[in-house]
């Protein structure tokens, strides 16, 4: 889930008060009309007076969203890399397990060399887990066993569908112990979730 806001948008000659959603590539609005302006459509993006003001190919759309417009303003303009959002820093040791299409395992191996696949190992700084369906959540116990003090779990699921949601992700971390604390986008057709120990546990 991205930034929430409940402000008043004005898009041509419509106006409305509504739910503003700031996601990873675009940004929702839902109220009397919807709006969804990916961000690689916006040509120009400002923030004045409290209002974000984002002129896009249909015209200028102008949310009224106060001391967070500027926020709003530069994480469109300066959208986090995929690696940036998942916190993985240069030389951090990986563990992939499951299936990764390639631009991601390129994006890995050009941070850091420290990368083990199809075993979490117990050194591991973060381990990312691609789960395509709800009968893979049977390795979990075997990952979490391995986990160690402040290491991170990522579980990597496909976004909208029915036989895996966030709700069957989450019942599935908490069963084997973990809190999970954040959700970012991982790609158009995924999602991932974030898994910690619990503290009073490390």
């Amino acid at each position: 889930m991205g930034n929430e806001a409940t402000c008043k948008v004005r898009f041509g000659k419509q106006e409305s008060k509504g739910k503003a959603l700031l996601e990873t590539n675009e940004i929702l609005f839902r109220g009397d009309f919807r709006l969804k302006i990916p961000f690689s459509t916006v040509k120009s993006a400002k923030a004045v007076d409290g209002e974000l003001r984002l002129q896009t190919a249909e015209g200028l759309a102008a949310f009224q969203l106060g001391a967070t417009a500027a926020k709003w303003c530069e994480k469109i303009l300066h959208p986090k890399s995929r690696i940036e959002k998942l916190g993985v820093k240069p030389g951090a040791k990986v563990s992939l397990l499951g299936q990764f299409d390639a631009e991601f395992l390129n994006e890995v191996h050009a941070l850091t060399k420290s990368v083990s696949k199809g075993k979490a190992a117990s050194d591991s700084e973060h381990i990312l887990f691609a789960a395509e369906s709800k009968d893979e959540f049977s390795a979990l116990s075997k990952i979490t066993k391995s986990m160690r003090g402040a290491v991170t779990l990522w579980i990597v699921y496909p976004k909208g569908q029915k036989h895996i949601t966030e709700n069957d992700v989450l019942a599935a971390g908490r069963m084997s112990g973990l809190k999970d604390v954040k959700v970012v986008g991982f790609s158009a057709t995924h999602t991932a979730l974030k898994f910690v120990i619990p503290l009073d546990r490390r």
